[in-house]
């Protein structure tokens, strides 16, 4: 069953695709080029938790970050649950666009 909302698909995605650099400014970096529109701090970390408490992502605590006052910056990881959860997700999302092509979108 898929249970990914389509905010928490985008993050799994992208911690993917940064691996070791998949840290609250890094992800919030990403994602607002991805959608081409601002993606809020309040928005990252409410789906983050959600993730967590799934347990589809692990986070752990790094190194102090000198640009955010020296604060310790968390990374996330995308666990073994959250890759099934992706599998799953993109079961549903090949099924549902099975036999819909190009000419659906550019013939009106």
């Amino acid at each position: 069953m898929n249970d990914l909302t389509k905010t928490e698909e985008m993050l799994l995605i992208c911690i993917l695709r940064l691996k070791d650099e998949a840290y609250g400014y890094a992800i919030r970096k990403y994602i607002t080029q991805l959608i081409g529109k601002d993606f809020t701090y309040g928005n990252l970390y409410s789906a983050l938790s959600q993730l967590v408490k799934k347990s589809y992502v692990s986070k752990k605590t790094g190194s102090h970050d000198s640009q955010n006052k020296g604060k310790l910056k968390i990374y996330y990881a995308v666990s073994p649950s959250g890759i099934n959860a992706l599998k799953a997700s993109r079961e549903v999302h090949d099924i549902l666009w099975d036999g819909i092509n190009d000419y659906v979108f550019n013939n009106k």
